[in-house]
């Protein structure tokens, strides 16, 4: 299995608050998802593959008000939801794009191979949930800082199990056609992505951002992460 998109990851102060973002801004609601005690978050999925992104979902995640982080000796939760500038920027401007994540075949080769470039993409925690199409288990990285890296453009990785969650999710009627990613330190970060498998991915050089381009019942839409 080659390297591929996973799923992009949008952030909002309130899981309600996302939900009601997605059904203004996709035109859809999103389906069920899960709850995450190790980070103390909560999310909603929704099915977006094509052919280009094929078993790719979107995440709303938030932080959980009812829960407290139980990961032992960590004070950050991934995806740098506790980042101030990132609540400011929530707050002020409502959920946004801030992230993707990469399935990859082998997470501890790749997780050597970006060491070799001296970047620490952190530990591989395990994890699993039941849903309705067998038991989910997944491996993923995450840094006990919960920095993303280059401002998002650099994926978390993550290596599934037996069963995907996409394989229970129904059709949405929103499908991902592009993702665009720009850095300062493009030469840094394409290198990072080409030694995880994903160098086919679009990358300028300029302000850090990921831009994400969809079909959705509402006609084409387009997300940028605004560099946060």
């Amino acid at each position: 299995m080659p390297t591929r998109i996973d799923h992009l990851v949008l952030a909002a102060r309130s899981l309600d608050e996302g939900v009601r973002w997605c059904e203004a801004t996709f035109g859809v609601t999103p389906g069920p998802g899960g709850i995450h005690p190790l980070m103390g978050t909560h999310n909603r999925l929704l099915k977006i593959g094509s052919a280009a992104f094929p078993r790719a979902y979107f995440e709303i995640i938030a932080i959980d008000p009812h829960a407290k982080q139980a990961r032992a000796g960590a004070r950050h939760r991934w995806f740098d939801l506790d980042d101030g500038a990132l609540q400011a920027a929530l707050a002020r401007h409502g959920p946004r794009l801030v992230h993707f994540v990469a399935e990859v075949p082998d997470i501890e080769a790749a997780v050597h191979r970006l060491a070799a470039l001296r970047i620490d993409r952190g530990h591989i925690i395990e994890a699993s949930r039941d849903t309705p199409a067998g038991r989910l288990s997944w491996r993923i990285t995450v840094r006990n800082d919960g920095q993303r890296l280059f401002y998002g453009a650099l994926p978390t990785l993550i290596e599934w199990g037996a069963v995907h969650p996409t394989d229970s999710m129904d059709e949405s009627g929103v499908v991902l056609r592009a993702l665009e990613l720009s850095h300062p330190r493009a030469g840094d970060l394409a290198a990072a992505l080409g030694t995880i498998g994903l160098s086919e991915l679009s990358l300028a050089s300029g302000a850090p951002g990921l831009r994400a381009m969809f079909d959705t019942p509402r006609g084409p839409v387009t997300l940028n992460s605004g560099g946060v």
